[in-house]
Formats: structure tokens, C-alpha cells, sequence
């Protein structure tokens, strides 16, 4: 699990049952059910009404990139890549071919793929590139569900609150409801707010930082691919690809 979700989740929830703790409150006074329902299924009917299906469910599969600690392996995919062109050098192109099934990246595999089957070098990263454009493309829309909700969730609390306080007032004559009305509406606001701010606007921008850190590394691949095409001396190849590692991976290197 990606260690800065898993802290940020904890220090959240932490901070705001720790502060409702010292003003005299029980957990139990903001945990309502009814809030709980309005606010959540209201957003995600509000989600739903604004982005197709297959969108809502691509969104719902990349969150994943908010909770997994996928680390990108900058300096693995480098020595892979000279590997093959060592190979490449010594015993040809289609000598690659023999190591398609080490491949364990699909996108790295097309690539050498490709390769193998004497694609021109050009057509080699138009194809590539293409692919990356699509791939982010996909995961930015996706990524922009989570903003959606992000922005319904505030307005749908409110109007939880609203529906709280006509509740309320419906039973004025009777002061033993007012209290669970006047809590509930209450509630549906912190929901809203709460679930925009440290759930839903924070796993899109995640998304969108781990779709950054992903086109990173295949950019870095292409380049690498283009040049093993080319038969690039694999020194000269390794220079080119090390101006792609992260600062942590370069201090790395020079030690």
C-alpha cells in the first residue's frame, strides 16, 4: 500500500475523531446513517448522470493507483533495455525475439515487438507515442470523476442539511426529534465536505500524480526502444537514458 495514503487516511480521521474527542463529543454523534445514504448516493448519482458507464468503472478500477505503492523501476527498465542491445549488437534484431516472454511490461513487449518484426524506427515511436497519448487520455478522464465528485459532494451535503431541517421543523411541536433532526443535517454537511477533501479530490490528484510517474517511464522506454531499433552503441544509450532517473535514482548511480 502506497505508505503517504495510508498516514494521510489515518492522520485524517485521526485528527477529526481526536478533535470531536476533546470537545466532548461521542463518535457515535456523527455517525449517521441517513446522512451517510444522502450524501454518497447522491454523489455517485450525480457522478453517473455526468460520465458514461464504462467511465464511472475505469475510475472505480483506478483508484487502485491512490492505494497501491506501484513505484516506477526507472533503473530496472534501463538495464533491460542495454541487455537488449548488447543482445541486439552481438547477434542481431531478430535475436530479441527470444526474450519477448522475460518481458513482463506489455507496453515494453509491443515495443520490442515491433522491433523484432523490422518496423522502422519512426513508425516504431509514432506507434508507441500514440499509445502513451491514449493510455493517459483514458486515465485523465477517469481521474476527473473523482474531481466530480469531489464538487457534488459539499453541494449534495447541503442539501442533506436542508432535507435535515425540514425534518426539524416538521416536528417542532415535538422537542424529543429536534435533536436527531438538527444532528442529522449537521452531519450530511461534514459528509459532504469530509468526503470531498480527504477522499475524493485527494485520490484524483494521486491518480493523476501516478499517471505523470507512469507516462515518465514510458517515455523513457520509447526513447530506449527507438535507439536499440537504431543500433545505438549501448554506452552511449545508457548515457542518453540516465538523464530520465528520478533525483533519488541518479544519487543512486553516482554512488
Amino acid at each position: 500500500m502506497d505508505l503517504a495514503t495510508l498516514i494521510g487516511i489515518v492522520v485524517a480521521l485521526g485528527s477529526i475523531v481526536g478533535g470531536q474527542a476533546l470537545e466532548g463529543g461521542h463518535i457515535g454523534s456523527i455517525l449517521q446513517l441517513t446522512a451517510f445514504v444522502i450524501v454518497i448516493g447522491g454523489t455517485c448519482g450525480a457522478v453517473c448522470v455526468q460520465h458514461p458507464l464504462p467511465v464511472v468503472l475505469k475510475s472505480l478500477g483506478l483508484a487502485r493507483l491512490a492505494i497501491q505503492d506501484a513505484k516506477q523501476d526507472h533503473t530496472g527498465a534501463i538495464t533491460q533495455i542495454l541487455d537488449l542491445a548488447t543482445l541486439s549488437r552481438k547477434q542481431g534484431l531478430l535475436a530479441l525475439e527470444s526474450k519477448l516472454k522475460e518481458i513482463k511490461d506489455p507496453f515494453f513487449r509491443k515495443g520490442v515487438q515491433l522491433i523484432v518484426d523490422g518496423t522502422d524506427p519512426k513508425v516504431v515511436r509514432d506507434i508507441l507515442e500514440i499509445e502513451v497519448e491514449h493510455h493517459q487520455e483514458a486515465g485523465l478522464t477517469a481521474a476527473k470523476v473523482w474531481e466530480a465528485a469531489g464538487g457534488y459532494a459539499p453541494t449534495i451535503g447541503i442539501l442533506g442539511a436542508v432535507l435535515g431541517l425540514i425534518h426539524v421543523m416538521e416536528n417542532l411541536a415535538d422537542p424529543s426529534k429536534l435533536g436527531g433532526g438538527i444532528a442529522t443535517a449537521f452531519v450530511a454537511t461534514v459528509y459532504g465536505v469530509g468526503s470531498a477533501n480527504l477522499l475524493f479530490l485527494p485520490i484524483a490528484n494521486k491518480i493523476k500524480l501516478k499517471l505523470k510517474e507512469e507516462a515518465a517511464l514510458r517515455t523513457m522506454l520509447i526513447t530506449g526502444l527507438v535507439g536499440l531499433a537504431q543500433g545505438e552503441n549501448p554506452r552511449l544509450l545508457q548515457e542518453k537514458l540516465a538523464s530520465y532517473l528520478p533525483e533519488r535514482d541518479r544519487a543512486k548511480e553516482k554512488t
